[in-house]
């Protein structure tokens, strides 16, 4: 005769089979249990875990950090429900003992980050802080396999008798209500000073302008006198060269008249010589005819 049972986990479970045929473990979602195996049900379902964690800056001074963090087993991860089932399976995700391995993870990872800063780091840096606080809790909880899905780290608040946080919130309002004030004061000058700046900058561009009508209007001026007296000038060198021309050619026909008088009078001279030659030839010749 054969004892032997087929299991199924529900959706957010899985099935731990340890026993005989098995050399250390198994993870199902269904399986056949045999005679000599044992099987349990880890739930994977995440839960809220709520803390006050108190905790000490560098110069001594407590402070706590009220804090939700939802951790579950990281279902995505076959190694870590397999963690989760060899340390932790034999616990309810919710008893005592998961919640104080949870708080104490925390406790201690957040205590030692505070240890080393100063107050003053840890209330400007917040986000910060928290962020960091996050990441080192997550760095220890895979070890056992657990993730966090969700953190929720709140206010930090002041432990009584220490009202560090409180002083400190106080300056930084004030100092923000002083800051407005000088940004009002200041956008309130800027508009006085825009406006006057404005208003001189109007004047002077009108004051530009004209003074550039005013000087456009000598350019053309004097750019009308310029062609006046370019085109006299040119007038003017025109009849002095015509005036030169006309010397030129008198002096010319004074020369040539003054050639021809010589010439003439040469001919006179050379048509009277010839006649008294010709008289004297004449006389010559009478003569000769003469008894």
């Amino acid at each position: 005769m054969c004892f032997w049972w087929y299991k199924v986990a529900d959706a957010s479970e899985y099935l731990v089979i340890t026993g005989a045929w098995i050399n250390d473990l198994k993870i199902k979602k269904k399986a056949l249990i045999l005679p000599g195996q044992k099987f349990t049900r880890i739930e994977l379902s995440p839960v809220n875990y709520t803390f006050n964690v108190q905790a000490m800056s560098a110069e001594k001074l407590p402070f706590i950090l009220p804090a939700v963090f939802t951790i579950g087993p990281q279902v995505n991860d076959m190694d870590a429900i397999i963690k989760y089932a060899k340390l932790l399976s034999n616990h309810e995700k919710d008893s005592t003992h998961v919640k104080e391995l949870v708080q104490g993870v925390i406790e201690g990872e957040t205590r030692v980050l505070a240890a080393s800063m100063t107050m003053e780091e840890v209330f400007k840096g917040t986000k910060e802080f928290k962020q960091e606080v996050f990441e080192k809790v997550q760095l220890e909880l895979n070890q056992f396999g657990l993730f966090i899905y969700n953190a929720n780290v709140k206010q930090l608040v002041d432990v009584p008798g220490h009202e560090y946080f409180s002083y400190l919130g106080q300056k930084t309002q004030m100092e923000a209500a002083n800051q407005a004030k000088v940004d009002v004061a200041e956008a309130t000058m800027k508009g006085e000073v825009g406006a006057k700046l404005r208003q001189g900058q109007t004047l002077q561009n009108a004051a530009k302008i004209d003074a550039e009508t005013k000087i456009i209007s000598i350019q053309r001026q004097g750019e009308g006198k310029k062609e006046e007296v370019r085109v006299h000038t040119e007038v003017k060198v025109y009849e002095n060269q015509r005036e030169a021309e006309v010397a030129e050619a008198n002096a010319e026909l004074a020369k040539k008249k003054a050639v021809w008088d010589k010439e003439a009078k040469v001919a006179q001279v050379e048509a009277a010589k010839a006649v008294s030659i010709r008289e004297a030839s004449c006389r010559r010749r009478w003569r000769r005819r003469m008894p």
